[in-house]
Formats: structure tokens, C-alpha cells, sequence
């Protein structure tokens, strides 16, 4: 799985007064939320094992829609 931590710089607090800064801040969220759910359906059971993530929580996260 890449690092996603350094490749795109999401800022956890939003900007309150532009509203564009805003729509990019969300716009980066989606795309990391789908990014990193396609990574999680890509994982073979002993990589989901080695993280300590259940079948259950996989199929949880994979079904979220990619702005939750």
C-alpha cells in the first residue's frame, strides 16, 4: 500500500472564509477517501490479518460512499 500521508496534504481543519478553499479541501477528502478504500479491496486476506482489520470492518468501509 503507497504512503498516503505525504503524497497529498489534507487539512483536517477547514477554511471558513473561502468558500473555493473549501470545495478544494473537500474535493482532496473524496479523492483520498476513494483512493484509500480502493487500496483496503485490493488487500489479500493475510495483508487484512497483518493490519488487524476483519473481513467485517473491509466490507463496512468498502461500502461507505467516497464523501463519508
Amino acid at each position: 500500500m503507497e504512503r498516503i500521508l505525504g503524497d497529498i496534504p489534507v487539512p483536517l481543519d477547514r477554511p471558513r472564509s473561502d468558500p473555493l478553499a473549501r470545495l478544494r479541501s473537500t474535493l482532496k477528502r473524496w479523492q483520498l477517501n476513494a483512493r484509500t478504500r480502493r487500496q483496503l479491496a485490493s488487500l489479500d486476506p493475510r495483508l487484512l490479518a497483518d493490519a488487524g482489520i476483519s473481513p467485517g470492518e473491509r466490507l463496512a468501509e468498502l461500502e461507505k460512499p467516497f464523501w463519508r
